[in-house]
Order: C-alpha cells, then structure tokens, then sequence
C-alpha cells in the first residue's frame, strides 16, 4: 500500500479534496480514484443497492468496495441521491466535490437539489453525461440554474482518462456496459445573491456574488 504523503492527480481529481461519489453501480469509477491517490481516507463512495444487491448485480462489485475499504475509502449503501445530504454520516459532510456519472434527467435533477444543500464555497458538484441529441435536451445548465448553482466548466469526457472505470448500464441490465460517445464533465458550484433595499423602498439584487 501506498504512503499517502504528497499530492497525487487524476484529472479533475486529486488526494488532498474530500470527494463524495454518488449513486455508483460496481464501484470501478470510486476505484480507479482510489488507486490513482494510494489510499483513499479523503473519499465517501455510496450507492443506492444494498450490499446483497451488488453481490448478484455486478461481477465485481465486491472486490471493488473491499479494495475501497482497504484503501481508506467509507463505502456508503443504499443511499439514494435525493435524500443523501439527510443521511446520517453525510449530514456531517461538507465542502465535497460530488460526482456523479451520468442519469436521467429526474435523477439528475433531484441530485443537483440535494448535492447543493451539501455545498460550502468551496465545494463543486461534478456530472458527467452524454452532449449529443437527445440527451442535450436534458438542458443540465439549465437545470443547475434551478436550484441555485452556477456552471464553472465544461469539460470533454474520456475514459482513458480514467483506467479501470467500467460504464454501467443499470436497472435490468447492471453489469453491461455501453457506448458513451460524446460525454461532458460539467462542473457546478453555488451561486449566492445578495438582496438589499434601497432608501425608496424597492428592493433588488446586488450581484450575482459567486462565491466558491
């Protein structure tokens, strides 16, 4: 095992962030962060099947979240993306980079609700999914805007950036994986207004004040 002493990358990525991965399927992507850092005391990887779920799901599911675990990582099951900044081990969480890897657009939004209530200034949240027709028609800045945050990226996603990660389709078909064609890492943060009233009475907006 590696000596988690300086600074190790991996993309967007690196050892010394408290990074939270949500609703992960066999826990290759948590894994192939994990391995780039050496230990992985700074990372929370959580999926919405419970531990009996994974073991018939995914092929190698188990071995993933034992090398987690070996490597410092908590591993977090059933624990749905809507409702995690409530879960009792999260609720004390803050100033993450949350990732999550690519969902329909219910999901994603009830993601992007919930992470938000989990940010600090200095926190991100990271979705990663597909930039052709139909799935622009997700509109995820858009959906971003909704709940208060703000885009600070847009970055082209490739799996050779991230060795060992494999895709997974999920519901009926969970350990088969599929094409990810052109995918962007979008990155979000806060976006805080301030609200002042001036001396006629009206109110307005004083910003946007984007704060990270």
């Amino acid at each position: 095992m590696e000596v988690f002493s300086f600074e190790k990358k991996i993309k967007h990525y690196n050892s010394y962030q408290k990074i939270l991965l949500a609703g992960e399927g066999d826990f290759s992507f948590s894994v192939c962060l994990a391995r780039a850092f050496g230990l992985a005391i700074n990372m929370v990887a959580t999926s919405l099947d419970s531990r009996e779920s994974l073991m018939l799901n995914y092929s190698k599911a188990m071995s993933n979240v034992k090398e987690l675990e070996a490597r410092g990582c908590k591993v977090l099951h059933e624990v749905d993306v809507h409702s995690m900044s409530q879960h009792p081990f999260l609720i004390r969480g803050k100033g993450f980079r949350i990732i999550l890897e690519g969902f329909h657009q219910d999901l994603v939004r009830g993601f992007l609700k919930n992470a938000c209530e989990m940010l600090t200034a200095i926190g991100e949240i990271h979705v990663t999914h597909k930039t052709t027709f139909p799935f622009t028609e997700w509109k995820i800045v858009e959906l971003a805007k909704e709940v208060g945050l703000y885009l600070v990226d847009e970055e082209q996603f490739s799996l050779l950036d991230y060795p060992g990660y494999e895709n997974k389709r999920g519901a009926g078909m969970c350990d088969k994986t599929f094409h990810v064609g052109m995918c962007s890492t979008f990155k979000f943060a806060k976006l805080l207004y301030s609200f002042t009233t001036s001396w006629s009475g009206c109110s307005g907006i004083n910003g946007p004040h984007m704060q990270r």
